[in-house]
């Protein structure tokens, strides 16, 4: 593994190391983890504590009101996690009759949260910690206040104007009327009463008590339809992850109804390809944009609530498909398999590990920045979105209906070698993320670049036909010869609408770990 390349890409950061890590995208929510570590919590404990802070120091991307996944290596063997919502007992299609597309605002967009729930199963599985204890440095965030960071505080701006005052947005997270600016102190105080319920009822109070009837009510009084029984029926289900040998890993992502799959499909074709020995080569990253332009063809038209799928998703992995998958790559040329164009999300993403050998990756979001715009009153929470993730076509194994998981963008990652615990890593972003997690397995893997250097290292995003946007810093040769092969390259300034994501990795080296964290974010990679 290459740890030295630190100026190739611009970024000037440097790969971490130490006998314990926490990686995510706000500076307090990985002091927090690490505060944790230091106390003798384990990686479990350090990812609750982290998570928990990020709903309060960055609320533009996840809040009490998420959606979580998450990926735990105990040394033995990768838990996958789903803790996402499923859809209120009323939405049947006819609710959305005459609708062009499932709202993305209001009360009808939000499924039930189910972050909180995949804090509690982590925590009384893996967890040494009292909840209350995970809780408290967020829930001090949230009542003293804390700095707004950067990139936050521009994200913060950019979505103002997709809310009304309508649903309590504007009197939870404008102060005075506006978004806060960079280095502004910023409050939460109902969150900090949430946060200290959750906790003293181990989330008992966010699913049958006090703040689910706050949900509730105020759903029912502005035209939603969420009821306790809803919250009451929720459930984080432990699964069996996904898995695909590639770059000389086992990658594991989490089975639908989240988009993870489709970075096993893409890393499975380019299993199939020589991708040559430069990372930054045009066929390199052409047979890239390849595969996960089929993967996501795949993704949109088969991925939904597991349940609801036709087709198992081992089926996408089978030897046979993705080599009739890989040989409708054309090497010189660009092709146009169907895909869409996915909307942007807001998404936090954090990794942690331990002494002892246990690695999480652990993923959080409203969906679409602050989500559904719906924020209780007394509480402060942000409802996410995700209800959006449904379709309205009578076809579509992922059309929406009643206690039902709508397709996910979200997804955590893993890597194990040999058996043992390699990397926990991950890519927030909302449609970056598979294609992210087939670049960055690709570069540490095939490549072996370090941790901080895959992060600072250009990324490209396909979007629908042959249209693909790559980051400022792309090499003018690669995008030139793109361009020769047919691509219809757009080329984004640094951070235009995050489209290319923030990603966190955390390496096993030797003893050691290696930490990255993304420059496109706020955040740091602790160790100790």
């Amino acid at each position: 593994m290459n740890f030295s390349q630190r100026l190739l890409y611009p970024s000037a950061r440097s790969t971490n190391f130490g006998h314990a890590a926490v990686a995510t995208s706000e500076p307090l929510a990985a002091s927090a983890g690490l505060e944790v570590l230091a106390r003798g919590g384990n990686a479990v404990d350090a990812a609750i504590a982290t998570a928990a802070t990020l709903t309060v120091t960055e609320p533009c991307s996840n809040g009490l009101g998420s959606d979580a996944f998450a990926l735990v290596a105990d040394g033995k063997t990768v838990h996958g996690l789903n803790a996402s919502g499923r859809s209120p007992a009323g939405w049947t299609p006819e609710r959305y009759a005459g609708r062009d597309e499932m709202p993305r605002r209001g009360w009808d967009a939000v499924t039930i949260p189910g972050a909180i729930s995949a804090w509690v199963a982590l925590a009384e599985r893996f967890g040494t910690m009292p909840l209350s204890e995970l809780l408290a440095p967020a829930a001090r965030h949230a009542r003293e206040g804390y700095g707004v960071a950067p990139v936050i505080a521009s994200a913060w701006q950019n979505q103002v104007d997709r809310f009304t005052a309508d649903y309590g947005y504007a009197d939870a997270f404008l102060p005075n009327g506006h978004p806060p600016q960079a280095g502004d102190l910023f409050k939460l105080p109902g969150a900090a009463d949430a946060l200290e319920l959750i906790g003293k009822t181990n989330g008992e109070a966010f699913y049958r008590g006090a703040i689910a009837e706050e949900i509730v009510a105020q759903s029912q009084a502005e035209g939603g339809c969420h009821t306790m029984e809803d919250f009451a029926a929720h459930t984080a289900d432990w699964v069996d992850p996904v898995t695909i040998d590639a770059c000389g890993l086992t990658v594991h992502e989490i089975p639908p109804n989240g988009q993870g799959l489709a970075a096993l499909i893409a890393l499975g074709i380019l299993e199939r390809v020589d991708l040559g020995d430069d990372p930054d080569s045009v066929l390199a990253v052409h047979y890239q944009i390849e595969a996960v332009k089929l993967a996501l063809s795949d993704a949109y038209a088969h991925f939904a609530d597991r349940e609801h799928m036709t087709e198992a998703p081992e089926a996408f992995l089978e030897p046979a498909y993705l080599d009739a998958r890989a040989k409708l790559i054309d090497p010189e040329r660009a092709g146009d398999p169907a895909t869409g164009k996915p909307p942007e999300g807001g998404t936090v993403l954090l990794c942690t590990a331990d002494a002892n050998g246990m690695m999480v990756s652990f993923i959080q979001s409203n969906y679409e920045g602050f989500g559904s715009g719906c924020v209780t009153r007394g509480f402060n929470i942000s409802m996410q979105n995700r209800g959006a993730g449904f379709t309205l076509n009578p076809a579509s194994p992922n059309r929406v209906g009643p206690r039902k998981r709508p397709f996910h963008t979200i997804i955590p990652g893993m890597a194990t070698r040999n058996g043992a615990p390699f990397m926990a890593f991950g890519v927030m972003g909302g449609p970056i993320q598979a294609q992210a997690h087939t670049q960055l397995v690709t570069r540490v893997g095939c490549f072996g670049q370090g941790p901080q250097t895959t992060l600072d290292a250009p990324r490209f995003r396909v979007l629908d036909g042959k249209r693909v946007a790559v980051e400022y810093h792309c090499p003018d040769a690669t995008v030139d010869g793109l361009v020769a092969l047919g691509h219809d390259i757009v080329r984004e300034a640094p951070n235009v609408a995050f489209g290319f994501g923030g990603g966190q990795v955390i390496m096993r080296h030797g003893s050691l770990y290696a930490a990255g964290s993304d420059p496109r974010k706020d955040g740091h990679a602790l160790v100790r």
